[in-house]
């Protein structure tokens, strides 16, 4: 399989993605808005509208995402990680110099601190979580930054390219270490995705591995105002520091209900053991009224678009070994059971995280360094939007409605 067959699985999902969702009605909040304005909330801030931005878009009656104009199945196809970032971050997708020159930075700042390994080596594997690690590689990097206090957007888009780039390298290392092995040097040869492959396997990627990396760390790069994104926001907007915002965004995609989903959902998958057991483990689920990880989403109300492109490619990948195969026809089987039921009536469909950790395994990485991955894209959109609301800031400052007692007398402690 090369990388152009890939680009056609893609090709065919964008296409019936187009003839299954074309007559959904188009959501609102596209336009310029006057404030102040006034919306419907719900818990959890769902409903409330915090800035515009020009960055990402999530159309969920379609099912459709797009960065800057470009829908993710044209990127997906047709573009490159590094491309991507360089029209996140400058708005606009590069010329041929304008990528060169952007490459070239990368590749620059790929190598991280040796004080940085260090620490990673001292954090004990048995009882962390790599995305603790992760969290602690990145406040690491930005002690050691002379210029990390400098919040001007110029330097802070400089720290940004710099993040872009050593995530991967953070996360490789991260891998590595909690096998036991040492890391490895970055590349300079390689492309960000096939070298963030290296970093992480100590194999080079073949053509087919390098090209599903790189559609992974695309699609995963932005995705609204999602949870993370919005932590990385909300701690910039004190005018902190591009680092002390990523490594919040890190700790608020760790969580299952966000980043760690796709680890949960392999190891659901290995639960249940085989496709016969596949109705019987969804019905006990059911009556424990338990979440099926990998199904529905806060905003989409059709097939989520990364799942459309990642379910052929996990199809693709489980030819990979009789595991492989066994694990993808369980996944495609509860799919089949859980949009037969919820589909239609309650809009609930397979989200991004129910295939990508399936061609993850397929690729030969541990279970829980599929956070990671998630991290290696999204830095991405967290930066370009942290830079994008830097530029007219404003500190988010929401209110909390108090029920508590309003006045109670105070006793001594020797009354109480």
């Amino acid at each position: 399989m090369s990388a152009k067959e890939v680009n056609e699985l893609i090709r065919q999902a964008a296409e019936k993605a187009m003839r299954e969702t074309d007559s959904e009605p188009e959501p609102g909040l596209t336009e310029e808005i006057n404030w102040p304005i006034k919306v419907e909330l719900h818990r959890g801030l769902a409903g409330a509208i915090s800035n515009t931005t020009q960055i990402g878009y999530v159309n969920g009656a379609k099912g459709w995402l797009i960065y800057r104009g470009f829908n993710c199945f044209d990127l997906a196809e047709k573009s490159s990680y590094e491309e991507t970032c360089h029209l996140l971050l400058h708005g606009r997708l590069p010329s041929s110099s304008e990528l060169s020159i952007f490459n070239e930075q990368l590749k620059k700042y790929r190598r991280v601190p040796q004080p940085v390994l260090d620490v990673l080596r001292m954090i004990p594997t048995e009882s962390s979580h790599p995305m603790s690690a992760l969290a602690t590689a990145v406040s690491m990097l930005g002690n050691l930054d002379a210029n990390s206090e400098d919040i001007s957007v110029e330097n802070e888009t400089e720290i940004s390219l710099k993040l872009i780039s050593q995530m991967a390298t953070l996360a490789g290392a991260i891998g590595r270490i909690r096998q036991g092995k040492e890391p490895l040097t970055p590349n300079p040869e390689l492309s960000h995705a096939a070298n963030f492959f290296y970093m992480l396997s100590g194999t080079v990627p073949d053509e087919m591995n390098e090209r599903i990396m790189d559609v992974s760390l695309i699609l995963h790069a932005d995705h609204g105002m999602n949870a993370s994104t919005f932590t990385t926001m909300v701690v910039n907007s004190s005018l902190s520091d591009m680092y002390s915002s990523v490594v919040g965004g890190i700790s608020s995609l760790k969580g299952p209900l966000h980043g760690g989903a796709n680890q949960q959902v392999v190891l659901n998958l290995r639960e249940i053991g085989s496709v016969e057991n596949v109705d019987s483990w969804y019905q006990k689920k059911r009556a424990a009224k338990e979440k099926v990880m990998g199904f529905g989403h806060r905003v989409y109300k059709a097939y989520d678009p990364r799942a459309r492109i990642f379910g052929p490619i996990a199809k693709l990948m489980a030819e990979k070994s009789a595991e492989n195969k066994t694990i993808y026809e369980i996944a495609a089987k509860l799919e089949e059971v859980v949009v037969s039921e919820l589909g239609q009536e309650r809009k609930i469909f397979p989200n991004v995280d129910f295939y990508s950790g399936i061609i993850y395994k397929a690729m030969g990485i541990d279970t829980d360094m599929f956070t990671p991955i998630f991290a290696v894209s999204r830095i991405a959109g967290w930066t370009a939007r942290a830079l994008e609301y830097l530029a007219d800031n404003r500190l988010f400052r929401p209110r909390a409605v108090y029920t508590g007692p309003i006045k109670i007398d105070y006793k001594p402690i020797e009354d109480r």
